[in-house]
């Protein structure tokens, strides 16, 4: 088991230290947050340990995750490296893509591992229907919260849009030659909502848009590519498969057959893929945990959360 300690002991940070304590994977060790108050008071309702130094607990680990604000992402991320520690850090990776180089440039001379916290790849949805998903053209996204200031720190794009950015980047083999996009501050300081288009090298578009004032909850993908359309609910943890193939002779009478002005007639058929039961965080968690002890490349890794990063600034950059 990996000794492990957190830092940062709010919302998302309990919910790594509770994840972390039910592990059969690592041992957690205690955490540090920079608000005394926040961690002797976690510390007497659940009994995890609080440490009273960043340094004090860095020592005392083999694995350092950072639930911090993105703000101070860098300089723990650093601390944690120079001493030799393994870091599961969320995201955004950093506040900036030359933090976020620096960080994978010290870890590599470090030969350490490193895992940014981009948990819907571990959706259920998703992982249900990721390998049907092979040569998009077309993709949307909807993700869509209720107003809630404690996300307001941060763009809504480095909040939420970020998210799809990754899966986006997991499936599209191409680079984006293109971007544009448009974004509104309506109760922040920083856009609340966001709308934006990546056009990618080999001809794919994406349409991407991020709310965190709607009235209601939605975190929808939907990708199209020759011949099928596959559409990923990550809140409902649902998924559809809608697929076509060159229609039989004599189809059934309960056969969906369609026909085009060329008379080429295709058959339309559904599926819908088992989704299993997951906890998506404490599967990121344990899988860095494997990639550690199993000297192995970890799913999202800092690459990965460097250039979901560098394409949201790209964005925020339209605006």
């Amino acid at each position: 088991m990996l000794k492990v300690g957190v830092l940062g002991a709010y919302h998302l940070g309990k919910i790594h230290l509770r994840l972390l304590n039910q592990s059969e994977k690592y041992n957690l060790v205690g955490f540090y947050d920079a608000d005394e108050a926040n961690g002797k008071k976690v510390e007497a309702e659940f009994g995890y340990t609080f440490f009273d130094s960043i340094e004090s607990l860095i020592d005392a680990v083999d694995v350092v995750d950072i639930v911090t604000p993105t703000l101070s992402h860098y300089d723990c991320a650093k601390q944690a490296i120079a001493k030799g520690k393994h870091i599961f850090i969320e995201k955004p990776i950093t506040n900036t893509v030359e933090e976020a180089e620096h960080i994978r440039q010290l870890l590599a001379e470090h030969n350490l591992r490193g895992q940014v916290g981009h948990v819907e790849r571990f959706n259920p949805a998703f992982l249900a229907v990721r390998d049907e998903i092979k040569s998009p053209m077309f993709i949307e996204t909807h993700r869509l919260a209720e107003f809630n200031p404690r996300g307001t720190d941060v763009p809504v794009v480095l909040d939420l849009m970020i998210h799809d950015i990754d899966i986006i980047l997991s499936i599209v083999k191409s680079k984006v030659k293109n971007i544009s996009a448009s974004g509104v501050s309506v109760i922040s300081d920083t856009p609340d909502i966001a709308n934006a288009r990546l056009e990618f090298e080999n001809g794919c578009v994406a349409n991407l848009t991020a709310s965190r004032i709607s009235l209601k909850r939605m975190r929808k993908a939907r990708f199209f590519q020759k011949d099928a359309y596959i559409s990923v609910d990550f809140l409902e943890k649902k998924c559809e498969v809608v697929k076509m193939k060159d229609a039989p002779e004599n189809p059934g009478d309960f056969d969906m057959v369609l026909q085009n002005a060329e008379g080429i007639k295709k058959q339309i058929y559904f599926d819908n893929p088992k989704v299993a039961d997951n906890n998506s965080i404490l599967d990121e968690l344990e899988t860095f945990a494997d990639a550690i002890n199993n000297n192995t490349t970890p799913i999202v890794t800092l690459h990965d959360g460097t250039e979901a990063l560098r394409v949201a600034t790209q964005i925020i950059n339209c605006f």
